[in-house]
């Protein structure tokens, strides 16, 4: 019975996830984008990474090598020191900028990968149960959040702890860059860093798949519907089916009047004679061969028969045609050519015994 009524246990219809889609629920993970971003920066570092060693090198060369130590020995402002390092911030700004804007386009591409080009305002409209501080604090401790929350924390300790194993590394080699080389010293440096977040990429690569088939997951099991759900948007979409049942039958009925209304008009009704009845009309000005313009069974059958004979129109029995013409024809359509023939015999006895031929 559970199943039947409040149990969600049916996967979400087209429609369903139509709407869901357009109220902005969709299955995405962000840390896909993360990861994706985080792959893409790194690797077009990697596949410019002579020039932007040369680059950053020529950076901290002008604005941290010998004239600076020079000037920084006879002693340096707070203005002076603040100026040295905006410069040294928009050197390396100019530098780091085609990288960062490299990585905002994959952030979209990210998503569009995964949901597709998608625009709504669904996300965007005022809630006044959103600023509710009951309703927030519910949602600060709902399952979903602690789950995101105990997420974060993995991917923060994982993350973390290659970080801080490779800074350990670092640390211990700062000793050694004391009065040496910049261009060397940086090269090891960057070289060290570089290791240490293609390591990081690896480890958010493996919790983005595994988010991704978490939200996958969580995005089916939260539209799945009831059967309830699913026969009432069947009926919103089709139509309850004893609505239909009624305006069918409706149509059947103004159907049969019309058919009724063009009975007076035959030339004549053919007949099984009570299971079937055909009434034919042959007009050579609309017609190239005889029509159709009634047809029933049973209780029709007997409706047609009985206009037939309040206007006089000719009624003949023979089964064979009457079951031939109700099985071949549709009211409006001419009469095939194999029943031409036995056709023509009986329109011809009709129009005889009324004297339009002799």
């Amino acid at each position: 019975m559970g199943g039947q009524g409040g149990d969600k246990t049916e996967k979400a219809t087209p429609k369903k996830r139509r709407d869901a889609k357009r109220k902005g629920q969709v299955r995405r993970s962000q840390e896909v984008n993360t990861a994706f971003c985080a792959i893409v920066m790194f690797g077009l570092l990697f596949a410019i990474w002579p020039e932007f060693v040369n680059q950053m090198t020529g950076v901290f060369t002008l604005h941290l090598g010998h004239s600076s130590i020079i000037q920084a020995s006879g002693g340096m402002s707070y203005n002076e020191v603040m100026n040295l390092l905006i410069r040294v911030l928009l050197g390396m700004g100019g530098i780091l900028l085609p990288v960062l804007a490299t990585s905002l386009v994959a952030g979209v591409a990210a998503n569009v990968i995964q949901i597709g080009f998608m625009f709504t305002t669904e996300t965007m409209k005022v809630k006044l149960s959103k600023i509710n501080p009951i309703n927030g604090f519910k949602q600060m401790f709902a399952p979903r959040k602690l789950v995101d929350l105990a997420k974060n924390l993995l991917k923060i300790f994982l993350v973390g702890y290659v970080a801080y194993t490779d800074y350990i590394t670092l640390l211990d080699k700062f000793a050694m860059y004391v009065g040496q080389n910049v261009y060397i010293s940086f090269i090891d440096i960057m070289r060290t860093a570089f290791l240490m977040a293609l390591k990081m990429c690896i480890v958010m690569v493996f919790i983005a798949v595994a988010d991704f088939l978490f939200q996958w997951w969580k995005y089916e099991k939260d539209l799945r519907m009831s059967k309830q759900e699913v026969k009432d948007e069947y009926k919103m979409m089709e139509g309850d089916p004893k609505i239909k049942g009624k305006i069918r039958q409706k149509q059947m009925q103004m159907s049969a009047m019309r058919m009724m209304s063009a009975v007076p008009e035959a030339d004549v009704v053919i007949t099984n004679p009570t299971h079937y009845a055909v009434a034919l009309q042959y007009d050579e000005k609309v017609n190239s061969a005889p029509a159709v313009v009634a047809k029933g069974q049973d209780y029709i059958a007997r409706k047609i028969r009985e206009v037939a004979t309040e206007h006089n129109v000719e009624i003949v029995e023979n089964p064979p045609l009457a079951q031939s013409l109700f099985a071949m024809c549709e009211v409006g359509d001419e009469i095939p050519d194999d029943l031409y023939q036995a056709v023509a015999d009986i329109l011809v006895f009709v129009y005889r015994q009324k004297g339009k031929i002799k």
